[in-house]
């Protein structure tokens, strides 16, 4: 399964993420973006738009049933 993830370190909260996507993206307490839901069906087109239009590449699409690498 795919998903989407930010990257702490590297976001710099701009927001454009959750402008393009407010279902899957939103800001944390500390202004950093994080995704907190599923990607619905219908909303998988602007997620990659996202990924593609994060001025910092903070975004990606990862697969969950690969373990991460330690």
């Amino acid at each position: 399964m795919k998903r989407a993830y930010v990257n702490p370190d590297l976001c710099i909260g701009c927001g454009l993420c959750v402008s393009i996507v407010p279902e899957v993206f939103q800001l944390n307490a500390d202004g950093i973006s994080e995704v907190y839901a599923e990607t619905p069906e219908d909303k998988r087109e602007e997620v990659y738009e996202a990924v593609d239009s994060c001025p910092v590449k903070a975004i990606s699409i990862i697969d969950e049933d690969v373990p991460a690498e330690e």
